[in-house]
Formats: structure tokens, sequence, C-alpha cells
């Protein structure tokens, strides 16, 4: 962020408008399509439009659904949904979250004590006093 302030820069809350903008859709119910909404690196929720569908499929991927909107319509839409920022052709996109499966390190084994893979472990055996 700038300390200082020139006269051409302009402000951040002006809103220039896009026009028709590609807007990425989400399969709903029967035969409707719901916007969907993304979220900044800071966590704001933001809706995303694209000026090209080029510039789409270069960030969701090919075969991506998308609607034709305007940027007043897209912004109308999506205030009530708590996105009140609209972000225009983003440059990157991360891929979806997928689980990692987590392996325990082994520890020291003694010599013949390899586990039956057959076998399931047991309960504990409980000791009364």
């Amino acid at each position: 962020m700038c300390l200082f302030r020139y006269e051409d820069d302009p402000e951040p809350e002006e809103r220039v408008p896009a026009g028709l903008l590609y807007v990425p859709v989400r399969p709903g119910s029967c035969t409707q399509a719901v916007i969907r909404l993304f979220r900044t690196p800071l966590g704001t929720r933001t809706a995303v439009g694209f000026t090209r569908p080029a510039r789409l499929t270069a960030v969701l991927g090919a075969g991506h659904p998308y609607i034709r909107l305007s940027e007043a319509a897209l912004r109308r839409m999506c205030e009530p949904l708590g996105a009140d920022l609209v972000t225009v052709d983003p440059a990157l996109s991360a891929p979806p979250v997928t689980p990692v499966p987590v392996r325990m390190p082994e520890g020291p084994r003694e010599p013949g004590a390899e586990p039956d893979p057959g076998r399931r472990p047991g309960p504990l055996p409980v000791r009364t006093v």
C-alpha cells in the first residue's frame, strides 16, 4: 500500500463498471444455476467475473459453466449473501483441497515382533485392584 496519494490515482472505493461479465456458476436444483462465490486471500467473500471466456478457462479450467451478467446485476445478486466485493479477472485460483493420507513414522521394533497383517489389535486388558 502506498502512503502517498497522487491526483490521478482512483479511490479504492470507486466502482468502475465492467460491462457484461462471464460469471462462473455451479449446477443447482432442476435447471437453475447458482453463482459461485469465492474468497480473497484474506478470507473475504467475493463474486468473480471474467471479461472473456478464455480468461475464465485459464483460471478455472476447460468446460466450467458460466452465465453472462452485468456487473451491476452480479453485485445486486451477491450483496444479500454477504459478498459485497466483485473481483474482475482474477489471475490465480488455488486448486480444491484434497485430503492427504497421514502416515505415522514407524519406531524401532524388536526382532521377530512383526505384526500379523490379518490380525486386528484387540482391546487392552482391564486390571482390577
